[in-house]
């Protein structure tokens, strides 16, 4: 498979090259000339297979032919080596916990596929790759597990310093070896735009190899497909019209699952559920595309004014705003009715929701206002423990640590506080 660059104005490329370069050469995001439909079979008969068969066959066409596989086999299955529950609240609304790998949220996934392909391709390499990589929450804990101890690939994290939760700076900040955290004073919006400058910095790449774990880089994005298809074989036989309301930051786990639906899973439709920071449900109703400073939420890991997937989305949707939107809803909910959710998802239901997936059930909510027939799955994309005082606070409950996060939270924090791009290069340079 070849990846072209959204921007259009570079050479097509490799899985390899694409995963190792993150960014086109022209800053474009990859996206793969080729998506080929899964068999119709492949769907009818998906109860019958693993998650590590589905997810082998969904994601092979996507890195064939430089990951062999029998080593595409051993990826899929390390990285899947947790559970992914459907969790029924009603006959119209379920929920789907991504929260069960090492670091509790969605982008253990990920994470973990990027850094075997990454180990992969580095085993013969004496050159050190830098993977640099921003996060507003769950990213840089992910990334950081993935990673640790990876051959040639140091891991450079910039998160903004007290924007994300305790637990959440502890899962970043106190690993060591190839993990180093850069606290920015700023916002997330400031550590993507430094991010995005360091690709752009000849001065800098050429002198070192730089690559991106966010969802731009296309090992990180394309494996989050396979968790809605796990969702689907759970569901399919109790429900025709299954719609997925994702909370939604960086737009990268939804387009993701858009993906799945390009290789023939039944999906009816997709809810983009936001916060605050509302740049798609405004352009969904305006048609204006307007990307602002993000606002700081109880649910950070969507602080983003500016999200970076929402091109690969009109991508696969060729551009055509109609066809967008009917593929597409999108909610915007404040804080206070964050709150509210979480505290009705216990007092109905028993069952304690994170500020993240409680935004996913008001999209549930929306979307089923409007069309009532249909069965909404909203995503947990990261355990409710991460977010322990707004949590807390909110269903007037003690929380029990989970064992993944009681590991951290006795180790010391490691940072180096930043301010400007110019502390971020001079800190990378380091490396060179």
């Amino acid at each position: 498979m070849n990846y072209y660059s959204l921007n259009k104005k570079a050479p097509n490329t490799t899985f390899k090259n694409a995963v190792i370069k993150g960014l086109a050469p022209d800053k474009g995001l990859y996206f793969p000339e080729t998506i080929t439909p899964l068999s119709k079979s492949f769907f009818d008969n998906i109860d019958n297979l693993s998650n590590t068969e589905i997810a082998f066959q969904a994601i092979k066409q996507f890195v064939s032919p430089e990951i062999p596989e029998t080593v595409l086999r051993t990826i899929v299955e390390e990285t899947l080596a947790f559970d992914f529950p459907v969790v029924k609240l009603n006959d119209h609304i379920s929920t789907l916990e991504l929260f069960h790998g090492p670091t509790m949220a969605f982008k253990d996934v990920g994470a973990r596929f990027m850094a075997r392909c990454l180990g992969y391709f580095n085993q013969d390499n004496n050159e050190e790759v830098t993977v640099l990589v921003a996060t507003s929450g769950d990213t840089g804990g992910a990334v950081a597990n993935g990673f640790l101890g990876v051959k040639g690939v140091n891991v450079v994290i910039l998160y903004p310093s007290g924007k994300v939760s305790d637990i959440q700076e502890k899962q970043l900040t106190t690993l060591g070896q190839n993990i180093k955290a850069l606290e920015v004073n700023g916002t997330f919006d400031d550590c993507q735009a430094m991010v995005k400058t360091a690709f752009l910095d000849e001065s800098l790449t050429n002198k070192m190899q730089l690559t991106s774990a966010n969802s731009i880089n296309v090992a990180r994005w394309l494996p989050q497909l396979f968790y809605f298809m796990f969702a689907y074989k759970q569901l399919h036989d109790k429900y025709e019209d299954i719609v997925f309301s994702v909370p939604s930051g960086n737009f990268g786990n939804i387009c993701a699952g858009m993906m799945a639906q390009q290789l023939g899973l039944p999906i009816k439709n997709f809810v983009a559920s936001n916060n605050a920071n509302n740049v798609v449900t405004r352009y969904l109703i305006s048609q204006l595309y307007e990307p602002k400073p993000s606002v700081q939420t109880i649910s950070n890991a969507m602080d983003v004014g500016a999200p970076s997937n929402f091109i690969r989305i009109q991508e696969i949707y060729k551009n055509s705003f109609e066809t967008l939107k009917h593929n597409l809803s999108s909610y915007s909910f404040s804080d206070d009715e964050t709150r509210a959710a979480m505290l009705e998802i216990y007092s109905k239901y028993n069952y304690v929701a994170d500020p993240h997936g409680a935004v996913g059930y008001l999209g549930c909510k929306s979307y089923l206002n409007e069309k009532p027939n249909s069965h909404c799955v909203f995503l947990e994309t990261a355990h409710p423990a991460k977010f322990l005082d707004v949590v807390e606070d909110v269903i007037k409950e003690e929380q029990p640590l989970p064992e993944q996060i009681q590991s951290v939270m006795g180790k010391e924090k490691e940072s180096t506080v930043i301010s400007t791009y110019d502390d971020l290069k001079a800190f990378l340079l380091k490396f060179e």
